[in-house]
């Protein structure tokens, strides 16, 4: 049955518009992006069968332009699609944080950090330098690759804060693995941090490891 033929209150478009779009499921959200099915299915069931294969929304969403046009129904025009609707995104929870105080909105910071970093396949260390306000002034990824020791460079880091005259910062990386844990080598390299920034006066907030939809902070393990 297509989906016009279905009662008003269970198509994903007129459930959203009465109720809200946190009201619809993954699939019901997909189905409004999608719009259309294929032969013999509507857009929610052809969304049911692409979150089955590609194990939920999060993976579909950052699949690569390969492996997401190899699925039925999606091609370049849809990946395309999907990539500025996460842009803007990214760009909406970034505006946000400038308009506010970062520190004082933890949970608008862990949303910002997660949407510019879960979908990374290598770790990627950035830094949100803040002005006295703690408001946004630039989001920054600096090091690729491990992060450990040698990779992440304090020095560096102060020397930008310098440069963009932020008054605090707040680190983050991501665990590509999928376990937000923070390890050895995380703890040692926010101590050389926060070593290397208060010799410029400058407070390091946070440390944010994200893994995936899940943001871990060293400050509220008490690991600062």
């Amino acid at each position: 049955m297509a989906i016009c033929d279905w009662p008003a209150d269970e198509r994903p478009r007129e459930k959203l518009l009465q109720r809200g779009a946190q009201a619809l499921s993954d699939a019901e959200l997909l189905a409004i992006f999608l719009r259309t099915g294929v032969r013999g299915k509507s857009a929610v069931d052809l969304a049911r069968e692409l979150l089955v294969e590609h194990e939920g929304l999060a993976a579909l969403m950052s699949a690569s332009q390969q492996r997401f046009c190899q699925s039925k129904g999606l091609g370049d025009a849809k990946y395309v699609q999907l990539q500025a609707v996460i842009e803007m995104s990214r760009r909406y929870l970034a505006e946000a944080l400038q308009r506010e105080q970062v520190f004082a909105s933890a949970a608008a910071t862990k949303q910002y950090l997660c949407a510019q970093l879960r979908g990374e396949r290598r770790e990627v260390f950035a830094v949100l330098y803040l002005d006295n306000q703690h408001a946004l002034i630039a989001y920054e990824p600096l090091f690729f690759g491990t992060i450990d020791g040698a990779a992440v460079y304090p020095r560096e880091i102060a020397r930008r804060a310098l440069e963009l005259n932020a008054a605090a910062i707040i680190a983050a990386h991501n665990h590509p693995s999928g376990v937000a844990e923070p390890s050895d080598a995380d703890v040692r390299i926010t101590a050389r941090i926060r070593e290397a920034v208060q010799l410029l006066d400058i407070r390091l907030l946070d440390h944010c490891i994200v893994a995936g939809p899940e943001v871990i902070s060293l400050a509220e393990r008490g690991l600062l």
